[in-house]
């Protein structure tokens, strides 16, 4: 069972988990632990532009891993999902947008100890990008404002397996056609099928590597706005046995 924060039920600072405090509180955006603002965050039960903004692209990978670090010891404080439905009803102000797997075992939002209104997450098998993931990206950092695009593969990928294993129905043909580079790319020499897990692992961590380049290419938009400083564009790895993401920065 997942412990409680310790606080009073109703204490309006209890249990919202925003990315300023998931980054280590004030001093994450370089504030005094006595500020207002701080204070402000502490009662807040959604992200606001304020806070958001306040954080850089480090600070907020940094928050991701700590959420998935408090994930990993069963230790995610108690949220209120209805207050944070509420509170961010009227605007959204996500930190970041995650491409991530369909799979139902890598809900992002849970494994890093997320919130309601705290990331864009755009989900497809394989995790793999289009013009319309791209799209929905660029809205994320250019127009909302987030400042993180994280792709984030993982471990025993069925989209995986099946480019692999040159698997053929409808319409996924085509979205495992866009897997195959990084079969092809990566660099193993064991067992080449999607019988061999290491290597079904080898290519999924590939293709968030090709995916991650992929978007700097074909999106002059986020290139753009990562060569700024304004965002950063990386990848991760979710381990499903363990539990643990793994951030390639």
């Amino acid at each position: 069972m997942y412990q409680k924060s310790g606080h009073h039920k109703d204490c309006n600072c209890l249990d919202r988990r925003s990315l300023l405090k998931l980054a280590g509180g004030a001093t994450a955006v370089g504030i005094s632990g006595g500020s207002l603002l701080f204070a402000a965050a502490a009662r807040s039960d959604a992200l606001t532009k304020e806070l958001r903004d306040k954080l850089t692209p480090d600070q907020i990978i940094q928050a991701m891993k700590n959420g998935n670090e408090r994930f990993r010891k069963g230790e995610r404080k108690e949220r209120n999902y209805l207050r944070e439905q509420e509170a961010s009803a009227a605007g959204q102000y996500p930190a970041a947008a995650l491409l991530t797997c369909i799979d139902s075992r890598a809900p992002a939002e849970v494994i890093m100890d997320l919130g309601i209104g705290d990331i864009f997450n755009a989900r497809v098998a394989g995790n793999v990008e289009n013009a319309d993931i791209l799209g929905s990206l660029e809205f994320a950092c250019k127009l909302a404002g987030a400042k993180v695009v994280l792709v984030m593969g993982h471990t025993a990928c069925g989209a995986i397996k099946g480019a692999i294993d040159n698997a053929e129905l409808g319409n996924l043909t085509g979205l495992l056609a866009k897997i195959k580079p990084a079969v092809e790319a990566t660099d193993y020499k064991g067992e080449r099928s999607a019988k061999n897990y290491d290597f079904v692992d080898a290519v999924a961590r590939k293709n968030v590597e090709l995916t991650v380049a992929n978007i700097r290419k074909d999106s002059p938009v986020l290139a753009e706005l990562e060569s700024n400083g304004a965002i950063k564009v990386t990848g991760a790895m979710y381990n499903l046995k363990t539990g643990a993401v793994e951030f390639f920065t």
